[in-house]
């Protein structure tokens, strides 16, 4: 079985780009190198604007290279909540921006011959108790006003008890890397530099807006985006304040009996998602779901046993080939933030908090950006700009976000830490070592790692992830590796390292 490896990554070789060494200059800087930002530098290259992207890992390195790969426009349950908090014509505009995005990928695949297992299926929403299958009802009544064309059912073709599921109709699936790997080789006028960490950006009217990177060179650009999954930079714009971190974890399992077709997706919680993918010749489903906000649950190991438990039970199959976990950030009011980063910064642009819809919504986002940069009209402009505010839910959930921060925050700093200890092999712990708090952990060969456990963002105190060795931030999803280095933002310095 492949830990932690998601098999896009495993299967598909992308080129390698190196790593900014000068200073540079460009029409567009893109901060990302996932589907946001590669889909906007190829739309913004054809357009023949000169464009840099920085990354700062390898392409598809992040959500996009670990993600289901579902391109659909079903979002789990949304409709209802987006008509009630936002009124029809908003929900109307939220399908209608992620159905295009979704024929979009379908059509450039087809216009670029791109083979990357792109089919076609149904989109289920099923529920297995009362409770769920009455929002699944009410979902129903949402997609009817909105036009979806939909079906409600009280079976699936699976062998799973149901109340109600709800199909949407003529949705895809594909392969990410695939599909990434070719449009790559067709962009035009596009520069990639990887392994270049973006850290600012200093903006003057009177100027081209400057991208630094922690090794100290700037990218001078008209425009900038941010398409860094967590804003690189933020414009006082105050996202880690409007947005929460959630992980969510995968397993791929081969399939024993034959799978009926189809991407299904539960109501209920904790959520289990589906979908068949030929890998290696053999026919598997990737089993997910069982999310978690990031660094708060002490055994994160559990999640991947209660997806295989679920394959066992519910698909008769306890044969995994790959286990691997993705976050992804969710907003206040569930619509993503893209546009223009804050009022009166009209020159840098940013997309974030897809809530692990990504494909759709970050195809959107690029056709959006790439308006915005072009001048030109989006119908869409409004639904999604960062700077909306509605007072319901939106009010609510900044004060619980922003309570629950406050309790990690001061709960981290009050918690006691172990006396030193002997560390068994593959094991970690918060240690008091010289009266300071220190994060160890002892690996496979029996070498420790200590690291300091106050995030680098805004002073929480990390916690120990045992799924995926790593230290993560209860308060705003920052993720380091077991010897401090940044793997996820808004954090971008390593936690310091002790001897």
């Amino acid at each position: 079985m492949k830990e932690h490896q998601s098999l896009w990554r495993e299967s598909v070789k992308l080129p390698s780009f190196s790593t900014l060494s000068k200073d540079e200059v460009t029409e567009v800087c893109i901060v990302g190198g996932g589907i946001t930002g590669m889909t906007a530098a190829y739309l913004l290259g054809r357009q023949g604007h000169q464009v840099i992207l920085l990354e700062a890992d390898t392409l598809m390195s992040g959500t996009t290279g670990y993600t289901t790969a579902k391109i659909t426009a079903q979002h789990g349950l949304i409709y209802d909540e987006l008509i009630e908090n936002m009124g029809l014509e908003k929900a109307k505009l939220y399908y209608e921006a992620n159905k295009n995005a979704m024929e979009f990928i379908k059509l450039l695949a087809e216009q670029l011959d791109i083979d990357c297992g792109l089919e076609k299926h149904d989109a289920v929403l099923y529920a297995v108790a009362d409770e769920y299958a009455e929002k699944v009802k009410k979902e129903h009544v949402a997609y009817q006003k909105i036009g979806i064309d939909c079906e409600l059912v009280t079976s699936i073709p699976l062998p799973i008890p149901i109340k109600a599921a709800l199909i949407m109709k003529d949705q895809y699936q594909f392969h990410p890397l695939q599909f990434f790997k070719k449009l790559i080789e067709k962009m035009e006028n596009v520069q990639i530099f990887e392994n270049t960490t973006a850290t600012d950006v200093e903006e003057n009217q009177s100027e081209k807006v400057a991208v630094i990177t922690r090794d100290g060179f700037k990218v001078h650009a008209d425009k900038v985006i941010s398409a860094s999954h967590f804003p690189f930079y933020d414009a006082n714009g105050f996202y880690f304040a409007r947005m929460y971190p959630e992980r969510s974890y995968i397993v791929a399992v081969e399939e024993t009996n034959d799978y009926p077709g189809g991407m299904y997706y539960s109501a209920d919680t904790p959520t289990r998602s589906l979908r068949p993918v030929t890998h290696n010749g053999k026919n598997l489903i990737l089993i997910s779901g069982d999310s978690h906000k990031t660094g708060q649950d002490e055994d994160t190991a559990r999640h991947y046993e209660a997806l295989k438990e679920f394959g066992k039970n519910a698909l008769k199959t306890d044969k995994v080939l790959y286990e691997w976990s993705a976050q992804d950030l969710i907003t206040l009011d569930k619509v993503p933030y893209v546009g223009c980063i804050k009022k009166g910064h009209d020159s840098v642009f940013v997309a974030t908090g897809y809530r692990k819809w990504g494909m759709t919504n970050g195809a959107a986002a690029a056709l959006l950006l790439a308006d915005l940069v072009l001048n030109k009209q989006n119908p869409y402009e409004e639904l999604y700009t960062p700077s909306r505010f509605y007072s319901d839910p939106s009010l609510r959930k900044f004060i619980s976000i922003n309570l629950d921060v406050a309790k990690h925050l001061i709960g981290g700093k009050l918690k006691s830490a172990d006396q030193e200890k002997e560390l068994s092999l593959d094991e970690a712990s918060i240690l008091r070592v010289n009266g300071k708090k220190v994060g160890c952990y002892k690996d496979k060969e029996g070498t420790v790692h200590m690291v300091d456990t106050t995030c680098t963002h805004l002073g929480c105190e990390v916690a120990w992830n045992n799924g995926e060795k790593t230290w993560d931030c209860p308060c705003h999803g920052s993720r380091f590796s077991f010897d401090g280095d940044v793997l996820e933002g808004p954090a971008d310095e390593p936690l310091k390292k002790y001897q």
